[in-house]
């Protein structure tokens, strides 16, 4: 084998560990975390907020998936009252 192709050998070796470690961290999720009152929340941005179907007037859980200040995916899990209470029955 000549010098250039154990440098092409290197060099492809090293750019599949860089790539197979950029998709280990692409796939990461983020644990849910459950909110209890006074948990400090630092959100800059929401990204969905999903919720229980609830078909009366009553608490329902709920999860909100948001970025930090610094750009970090959270999620969280929290109680609500659903949205039927709110209709003025």
């Amino acid at each position: 084998m000549n010098s250039k192709s154990i440098y092409a050998a290197c060099l492809f070796t090293a750019l599949n560990i860089c790539t197979l470690s950029a998709r280990a961290e692409a796939q990461v999720q983020p644990q849910p975390e459950t909110y209890s009152y006074g948990t400090h929340l630092d959100v800059s941005k929401v990204l969905s907020i999903t919720e229980a179907d609830g078909a009366a007037c009553s608490v329902i859980n709920a999860r909100m998936t948001y970025l930090d200040s610094q750009s970090q995916e959270h999620i969280l899990d929290y109680r609500k009252f659903s949205d039927r209470c709110n209709e003025g029955s």
